[in-house]
């Protein structure tokens, strides 16, 4: 029984140092795939020029030698829309008769051929595409008009013109056009609207007029509550101006109060509210509907 237990204990003793070391296995594997990878990435990263250069040429060839299938063509294999393409096939079945372009007769079609000469040209412009043309010309030549008269008459810090993309916007100054906390129009400023009233005459468009204040609440006026009421009033002002003296039409207007909403300086500042007090015209960018 004693030999039996050394040999047993023996064999234990064996089976552990063997336990042991097992886990070299495992790294030793993990080293191997490792090396392996870098083997591989360092192979890929040295690329063969030659061959590149060969491939990229024969890319090339292919996608400049098939005609577009977004052009109703027969793709870059030529199989694409076989029997629809616009485009000639690249190799003629020869099995098919030319087609020989007749010379047309002098007693032939001439309204015809000259039918087909003016669809093949270039696409003619629409009634209303050709109007908006027109309009565009008609804005440009008006802001080039006023821009002259702000320039002659030195209104430059009083009068701002403006191509913005609703239309060719006129910016009035308060100081020009109204007293603080009124919306009555000063006599001064009246050859300027009425100016504007000429070039207004024949626009085959919208003219808006819109009405801004700061944000400094009214305190001592009995006729006005708040900014909404003094900017929509002011804006009503130079309407009746355009209505009543100038005799326009009221078909080719429309008037808002926007009171502090619409800010285009810093509040914080005497100059920056300096600058929010005005009254805006825009000649807008639209044609009337018929």
């Amino acid at each position: 029984m004693r030999k039996i237990s050394d040999r047993q204990a023996r064999r234990r003793a064996s089976n552990n140092e063997n336990n042991r070391d097992r886990w070299l296995i495992t790294y030793a594997d993990l080293i191997t795939l490792l090396l392996i990878f870098f083997v591989m990435m360092y192979a890929m990263s040295h690329l063969d020029t030659e061959k590149f250069d060969s491939v990229n040429e024969s890319l090339q060839l292919t996608f400049k030698s098939g005609d577009s299938i977004l052009e109703q063509g027969s793709g870059l294999t030529g199989t694409a829309d076989k029997y629809t393409h616009k485009n000639p096939d690249v190799e003629p079945n020869q099995n098919t008769t030319p087609i020989t372009k007749q010379e047309p007769s002098n007693s032939g079609n001439s309204a015809d051929s000259e039918d087909s000469a003016v669809s093949d040209g270039p696409k003619e412009l629409t009634e209303r595409e050709q109007a908006f043309r027109e309009q565009e010309q008609e804005l440009q030549s008006l802001m080039s008009v006023i821009s002259k008269y702000v320039s002659d008459n030195a209104l430059g810090d009083q009068i701002f013109i403006a191509d913005k993309p609703q239309g060719i916007s006129i910016t009035l100054s308060d100081r020009f056009v109204f007293d603080t906390g009124k919306a009555d129009l000063k006599a001064g400023s009246e050859p300027a609207l009425s100016k504007l009233a000429s070039l207004f005459h024949d626009l085959d468009t919208t003219v808006s007029i819109e009405g801004h204040t700061d944000n400094m609440p009214i305190i001592h006026s009995p006729k006005y509550r708040d900014n909404w009421e003094l900017s929509g009033d002011r804006a009503l002002s130079i309407l009746r101006f355009f209505l009543d003296k100038e005799k326009l039409s009221p078909d080719g207007f429309q008037y808002a109060g926007y009171a502090d909403t619409r800010p285009v300086g810093d509040n914080s500042t005497e100059l920056g509210r300096q600058t929010n007090r005005r009254v805006e015209i825009i000649v807008l960018r639209q044609l009337q509907e018929e």
